[in-house]
């Protein structure tokens, strides 16, 4: 959602000014163009040269620069932009965004825009915490700004707490959920992803191979789009991450997953089970480490309980999206999955193809929906997959369109 885009950098003062060079550099990574609107303050931190050097272009420091507004320079930046982000956000700027002052070119530049405003705060934790500066930003979000919150440590002056600048990941998390459209604003979204392992013993399980890149990737996709995303993730590798936006529920067994997700069912409009659960667990797993000896070891297994079957008998008016996770007669098992389960989509894919198989950042994946329809799409990123995905589920969540003349007819008086 980044790439192409044109984003205009607010840098405050204050000692997180230095790591806005290098969300200004990720910008630009991401395939940005990045402007950079340096306060006063901010200067004492960074130069604009640092800025200059990083983005290729001419940073803005002085509303009354006569080169620069010569053009009308601020209004050119706010026309530009489409989307302004102000990181770090200080305490002070965040008031005067609140109370609407234009006494500096970033808060001219953010009055007089009409791109989204994202605003990434950063102060001691006191100050964070400070009544005046909650109702600020509460201000600010009821005016449409999207509030990137701050991380939790350490900080420069000593203290702990909420207030450190947000990770670089989730500033651009943010900036992309705000160049969204928000199209699942209010909805509540349950995804699952990942393996689940069954214990054998204390030391041994028997699981799967999936990664929970897929599942973590829809995750991303609804809560950019502004659902109120649970994700109840199996056991999955620290490179798999989500935004802090997003709940993550941690389960081990699929008889976790299970009671994790009838748990929570009620208050979904919508579920995503993209987790690999396990079919079968272990009947009688040992007390204490199996140990080595014997030249043939025979473990006894029993199914473990249908939880797709059990939320689609229970399902109502929710949209309920399956997994088929194949390695023959794909669309035929998708197919019976689909009708069996009672789904309103399911995601069918070849694990034994190219590119489509399981700790891959890729997949080839057809969507199959209850009324026939089949959709083969090419070989994507799984971030492109999870996009194609969620935007069919907003079709399905979508209200129906009026028709013009529909209704009971009016009843003619005798």
């Amino acid at each position: 959602m980044i790439s192409g885009r044109k984003i205009l950098l607010g840098v405050c003062g204050g000692i997180a000014a230095y790591k806005a060079a290098e969300l200004a550099r990720r910008f630009k990574k991401e395939g940005a163009q990045v402007r950079v609107v340096l306060t006063a303050n901010g200067q004492r931190f960074v130069t604009p040269l640092t800025f200059q050097a990083l983005t290729q272009n001419p940073v803005s420091t002085d509303l009354f620069d006569t080169g620069q507004e010569q053009q009308i320079g601020h209004i050119e930046l706010a026309d530009w932009a489409d989307v302004f982000v102000i990181a770090p956000a200080t305490a002070n700027v965040i008031a005067r965004l609140a109370a609407g002052m234009a006494d500096d070119l970033l808060t001219t530049v953010a009055l007089a825009t009409r791109a989204r405003l994202v605003i990434a705060p950063a102060m001691n934790v006191q100050m964070f915490r400070h009544p005046a500066v909650q109702r600020n930003l509460a201000q600010l979000r009821e005016g449409g700004a999207h509030v990137v919150d701050p991380a939790e440590g350490e900080m420069a002056c000593g203290h702990v707490g909420e207030g450190r600048l947000a990770e670089i990941e989730d500033l651009v998390a943010g900036v992309g959920r705000a160049l969204t459209p928000q199209t699942l604003a209010g909805v509540s979204v349950l995804v699952t992803a990942g393996p689940t392992a069954e214990p054998m013993d204390p030391v041994r399980v028997f699981s799967n191979r999936s990664s929970g890149k897929m599942g973590y990737a829809i995750a991303r996709s609804a809560w950019r789009r502004g659902a109120a995303v649970i994700l109840i993730s199996g056991p999955v590798g620290a490179d798999v991450g989500v935004p802090r936006g997003v709940e993550v529920v941690r389960v081990e067994t699929a008889s976790d997953m299970r009671r994790a997700v009838l748990d929570r069912f009620s208050k979904s409009a919508a579920v995503v089970m993209a987790a690999a659960v396990s079919d079968y667990r272990p009947s009688h797993p040992s007390p204490s480490k199996i140990k080595k000896g014997k030249a043939l070891l025979a473990v006894d297994l029993v199914q473990t309980k249908d939880i797709l079957s059990e939320l689609g008998r229970a399902k109502g008016s929710r949209i309920l999206v399956g997994f088929a996770a194949e390695t023959e007669r794909v669309i035929e098992h998708a197919r019976e999955k689909l009708r069996g389960k009672k789904l309103d989509l399911i995601v069918a894919n070849d694990v034994t193809a190219e590119g489509a198989g399981f700790s891959v950042d890729t997949n080839r994946i057809t969507i199959l929906d209850r009324e026939g329809g089949e959709e083969e799409l090419p070989l994507l990123s799984k971030d492109e997959a999870a996009d194609a995905v969620v935007e069919r589920l907003c079709r399905l969540l979508a209200p129906p369109p009026v028709r013009r003349g529909a209704g009971p007819r009016p009843r003619r008086e005798t």
